[in-house]
C-alpha cells in the first residue's frame, strides 16, 4: 500500500499519575513501587533494554547487599537479587557479595518485575524537553521516538537518568564533579567466553580480581609494556558470570562527560579498543586462563561512575558518613565503602606509588555498620513535583562514590515510586508525602528500616 511521506509532529500520549525518566536500578524499581501503590505509571528508556549497568554497561557483579553480618538492601533489591540467584548453578543462594551477574538474565528479571507490577515501558525513546511553569513544577516532557516528537503528561515525574537530566533541563540547580569540574573516569565492560575456569579461579584471587593490586604479579609487565598503551592501570575487576565466561570491569577511560554526546561517543570508540587490548594482553601473559578465550561482546553502554548531583532539600555530608548518622526521615541504609576512582590528573599523579591507581584510600565501614539515607536527598530544591533516585541525589563527592553503586539504587528507586505514588493525593507535590507513612509503607513491603532512637538520629 502506497503511503505517502509523513512529516514529524508532536502528538500527545496519555496523561499518566508518574513518569520515570531512566530505567536502570533505580528507575525499575521506582516505576515496580509506583505501579504497585495503583499509580497510572511510564517508565521511559533511552536503549533497547532496562537495567541500565548491569545490563547495558555489562558491569559483572553486584555490590555487597550485606553490611558484613546481614542483608541491608531488602524490599524490592533482595527480589531482585533472588531471582537473579535462583537461575545461576554456579551462586548460592546464601551469597550476598560480589554475586556475578548475568546480564540477560537480570533483563527478563526487570522485565517481568514492572509488568507484574502494571507499570509500562517506552524502550528507545529519549528525553528532549522539560516544561516547567514559574513556581518549579514540571508539566509535561518531550520524548522522541521512532513515533517522532510527543509530549507526555503527568503530576510527578521520577529522574531517574543518572545524570539528573529532567531535573537539569527544567531549571533546577546541580553539582558536577570535583571543584575543578574534574569527573571520576568511566569503564567500558567486557566479556571474555571460553576461558579455563580453573586456570581463571587460580589466577584471579578465585575468581573477583586478576591480582593487579599486587606490585609483583605480571599484570605490572603488561601495564610497562609498548604494546598494550590504552591499559594505564591495574583496574581490573572480574567475576564468573556463566560457564567459561568472565565479565570484566577493567580499565579507566578519562575525561569522560555523561551530558556530552560527543565526549561519550569517543569513550565508547576508545573502550572497544581497550578491551581488545585487554583480551590481547590476558591471552598472552595468562595463558593457562585465557589462552583460548574470545572477546564476546562489550557493553552497548559506558560505565559511568559520575555526573551531575542535584542540590537537595538536604545533602548528604561526608562527616553523616563518617558518624554513621540516622535520620528521621531515612528511607534505606547503605553501607558501601566511599570509592573515588581518580580523575586523570590524579591518576597520574598516584599510578606508580599505588597499586592499582584505582581510587583514593577507601573508607570501610565494619560489621553491622550503615548510614541513613535522608527522603529529603531525593527532592531537588528548585522543584515541586520531581524527586530523584539514584547517583543523582543532593550530597557531596565523596559520598556520591558510595551511593552511586546498584545496591543502593535499588533501595532509593522503590523509595521514590512510593512517595511519588502517595502524592497523587495532593497533585504531584512531593513535599507533601507523609515521611512517617512512606517508611511504615516500605517497611510494610520489606525494606531495611531500624527503629530510631533519639540517641541515633542526627539534629
Amino acid at each position: 500500500m502506497n503511503q505517502k511521506n509523513v512529516r514529524p509532529r508532536v502528538s500527545a500520549y496519555s496523561d499518566y499519575d508518574v513518569i520515570v525518566v531512566g530505567g536502570g536500578p533505580t528507575g525499575c524499581t521506582a516505576a515496580a513501587a509506583a505501579a504497585r501503590e495503583g499509580a497510572k505509571t511510564l517508565l521511559i528508556e533511552s536503549t533497547a533494554m532496562l537495567g541500565g549497568s548491569g545490563t547495558g554497561a555489562l558491569v559483572p557483579a553486584w555490590c555487597p547487599f550485606s553490611d558484613k553480618k546481614q542483608i541491608i538492601y531488602r524490599g524490592l533489591a533482595e527480589t531482585v537479587l533472588n531471582r537473579c540467584k535462583e537461575h545461576q548453578a554456579h551462586v548460592s543462594p546464601e551469597d550476598l557479595d560480589w554475586v556475578p551477574i548475568d546480564p540477560e538474565l537480570l533483563k527478563r528479571v526487570y522485565d517481568e518485575l514492572l509488568a507484574e507490577n502494571g507499570a509500562e515501558v517506552l524502550f528507545q525513546t529519549q528525553l528532549c524537553s522539560v516544561e516547567t511553569d514559574k513556581s518549579g513544577t514540571v508539566e509535561a516532557i518531550l520524548v522522541a521516538n521512532k513515533g517522532g516528537l510527543s509530549r507526555i503528561r503527568a503530576k510527578t515525574f521520577i529522574d531517574a537518568t543518572g545524570d539528573a537530566d529532567l531535573c537539569a533541563w527544567a531549571g533546577a540547580e546541580f553539582h558536577k564533579g570535583d571543584e575543578q569540574g574534574d569527573l571520576m573516569p568511566a569503564t567500558h565492560c567486557f566479556i571474555l567466553s571460553n576461558v579455563d575456569e580453573k586456570a581463571f579461579r587460580e589466577t584471579c584471587d578465585n575468581g573477583r580480581r586478576l591480582m593487579g593490586n599486587h606490585p609483583e604479579t605480571r599484570f605490572y609487565e603488561i601495564i610497562e609494556s609498548d604494546q598494550y598503551p590504552l591499559i594505564q592501570d591495574a583496574h581490573a575487576c572480574c567475576n564468573l558470570i556463566g560457564p567459561g565466561t568472565v565479565g570484566f570491569n577493567a580499565g579507566h577511560i578519562w575525561n569522560v562527560d555523561n551530558t556530552d554526546s560527543f565526549s561519550v561517543s569517543k569513550g565508547l570508540a576508545i573502550g572497544r579498543q581497550l578491551a581488545s587490548q585487554f583480551h590481547q594482553a590476558f591471552s598472552e601473559y595468562y595463558p593457562e586462563a585465557f589462552g583460548k578465550s574470545f572477546l564476546v561482546t562489550t557493553g552497548s553502554v559506558l560505565g559511568i561512575r559520575e555526573s551531575r548531583r542535584i542540590v537537595g532539600d538536604y545533602s548528604l555530608t561526608l562527616d553523616d558518613y563518617i558518624q554513621r548518622r540516622s535520620f528521621e526521615d531515612e528511607i534505606g541504609r547503605n553501607c558501601y565503602f566511599i570509592d573515588i576512582h581518580h580523575s586523570l590528573k590524579e591518576a597520574e599523579e598516584h599510578v606508580k606509588e599505588k597499586a592499582d591507581g584505582l581510587s583514593t584510600p577507601a573508607l570501610h565501614y565494619g560489621p553491622g555498620e550503615s548510614h541513613g539515607i535522608p527522603f529529603h536527598c531525593l527532592i531537588p530544591r528548585d522543584l515541586k513535583n520531581v524527586i530523584v533516585a539514584g547517583r543523582s541525589i543532593s550530597c557531596d563527592r565523596h559520598v556520591q562514590g558510595s551511593v552511586r553503586v546498584m545496591p543502593v539504587c535499588l533501595t532509593m528507586g522503590e523509595a521514590a515510586g512510593t512517595a511519588a505514588a502517595m502524592s497523587q493525593k495532593d497533585g504531584g507535590a512531593i513535599r507533601s508525602v507523609s515521611v512517617p507513612t512512606l517508611r511504615e509503607k516500605l517497611r510494610h513491603y520489606g525494606a531495611y528500616l531500624p527503629e530510631l532512637s533519639a540517641e541515633s538520629v542526627s539534629s
